[in-house]
């Protein structure tokens, strides 16, 4: 390539990016610079004349990827913006479908529960199916009461009380060896951690170091394969690396799945093997792959994201680190157990707020399956519906001053938390509640106890973490902490 033509490449991509991560104003509305208010708005189908209900407005954005670089840019500020201007329920364009949007605590209970016989899990397919195809998460009605039934029988608090056991020693040691007194990201350390204990607790320590790095270079490729704006296995795109690190995970499970059934091990992949119902139903082995596939994704991204949360705001709230560090040091060193960790009452409530501003799973995808109204607003029957329940995080119906770091509003004394029973969903709601809830946050407070008990640590002077929306909300830097040792 000629100088000439790479400097034109270069001030191409230097016009488009300015477009693209221009920052917001101080309020997003429609004379923000970004690309959401440039389109003109227009309903998604009119209902039939006999029915009462409103059609959907929105835009198509973009020509193929529609609305879906505002999204990964500015997440849950595009989405504001949005449901602003149009109500709690709306339609974008994005890589291969249509998808109406919905946003609100009412809105959103009516797709979960009154109206969820009208939804079935088929939206996901349009992201993740080619990657996490018939996990818990994608099944749905019958199909998923009966998986759900069977897979519970790993999650009883028996088994999380030895999940807790396995994973306290692996905590320890892997939160020791952090580099400490200068600022380093800590995503991607927790990244490795969190994978160490998935190795140890979900998958019984099989396979070596070199293995297990080769499964998080798959997991990865996995999820960030589902928004891939190029959605074939083309040469060097993500959904190519995504299909790739499907075999990968297939091929792991399925070696070490002969073992797992045959043997007496108590961590989750030999849990899933021998689980039965009292009727005697149990998981065939494609089963086992494929439901330990998306729990590995599921346990391994979203605690990781978690853990980062609450360890960015307890850096941007020094009072709060002294404060649940305290109650921390008042357990002492000795591994804790299921029922220390849940007598951490001061750090659960900072968990719990930082669910609240950077839910690990924003959206829950649906499909619905018959014509239907939510919000006033008419779903033809086979269309994505995206329930960004995040959103609902940050209504001021629910809560006060939504937008700031207040733990105490969890506490007994004001439970924001109840004002709807689907204003704070960071583990969605209905049916598909996610079944490793629990686990997830004694994992995440395992780890935060630890750090708290090894280090004390602060954030770069005027730094403020900027969450990538490109799969799930990460830190787009890594968050740069510095840990300094007690």
């Amino acid at each position: 390539m000629t100088n000439l033509a790479r400097s034109t490449t270069t001030r191409r991509r230097e016009r488009l990016s300015s477009v693209l991560v221009a920052p917001l104003p101080p309020r997003v509305d429609d004379a923000w610079s970004g690309l959401t208010a440039r389109w003109a708005i227009s309903d998604l189908t009119p209902p039939p004349a006999e029915v009462g209900a409103q059609p959907v407005p929105g835009s198509q954005g973009l020509p193929v990827v529609g609305h879906s670089l505002d999204y990964i840019r500015f997440g849950t500020d595009y989405l504001r913006a949005r449901s602003e201007r149009l109500g709690p329920v709306w339609w974008m364009g994005s890589p291969g479908a249509r998808v109406v949007v919905v946003t609100g605590a009412s809105a959103t209970q009516e797709v979960l529960t009154t109206k969820a016989k009208s939804f079935s899990q088929d939206g996901w397919n349009h992201l993740i199916e080619a990657f996490f195809r018939r996990g818990l998460m994608l099944l749905s009605f019958d199909e998923h009461r009966l998986h759900r039934r069977i897979m519970q029988e790993a999650f009883t608090r028996d088994r999380l009380a030895a999940y807790g056991a396995q994973l306290a020693p692996v905590v320890r040691e892997g939160v020791a060896a952090w580099p400490v007194d200068e600022a380093s990201p800590i995503y991607p350390r927790l990244k490795t951690l969190t994978l160490d204990i998935a190795s140890e607790v979900f998958m019984g320590g099989r396979g070596g170091t070199d293995e297990m790095e080769r499964l998080n270079h798959a997991f990865v490729a996995t999820v960030r394969a589902g928004n891939s704006l190029v959605r074939h296995p083309l040469p060097g795109t993500r959904w190519r690396a995504g299909m790739r690190g499907r075999e990968v995970l297939e091929d792991y499970f399925r070696r070490h799945l002969p073992a797992a059934r045959q043997g007496d091990g108590d961590d989750l992949f030999a849990g899933l093997c021998r689980a039965r119902t009292d009727e005697g139903e149990a998981f065939t082995d494609t089963d086992v792959v494929d439901h330990m596939i998306f729990l590995m994704m599921a346990a391994h991204d979203t605690s990781t994201i978690a853990t980062a949360a609450a360890a960015y705001y307890l850096a941007l709230h020094p009072e709060w680190q002294q404060r649940v560090r305290a109650e921390s040091d008042r357990l002492g060193d000795g591994p804790p157990n299921i029922d220390d960790l849940e007598s951490l009452t001061s750090l659960d409530l900072v968990v719990k707020e930082a669910l609240r501003l950077v839910a690990p799973v924003p959206i829950a995808m649906r499909r619905s399956v018959a014509d239907v109204e939510v919000g006033g607003r008419w779903i033809p029957a086979g269309t994505v519906v995206a329930v960004a329940q995040v959103m609902n995080h940050f209504d001021t119906e629910c809560w006060s001053d939504p937008h700031q770091f207040d733990p105490e509003r969890f506490a007994d004394s004001r439970r924001e938390d109840k004002n709807h029973r689907f204003g704070y969903v960071p583990f969605g709601g209905g049916a598909h509640k996610c079944i490793g809830m629990h686990f997830g946050t004694l994992e995440v407070k395992a780890i935060l106890h630890q750090m708290l008990r090894t280090y004390t640590w602060t954030l770069p002077k005027g730094y403020a973490a900027r969450w990538d929306y490109t799969s799930l909300p990460v830190p787009a830097d890594g968050l740069p902490i510095t840990l300094t040792r007690r």
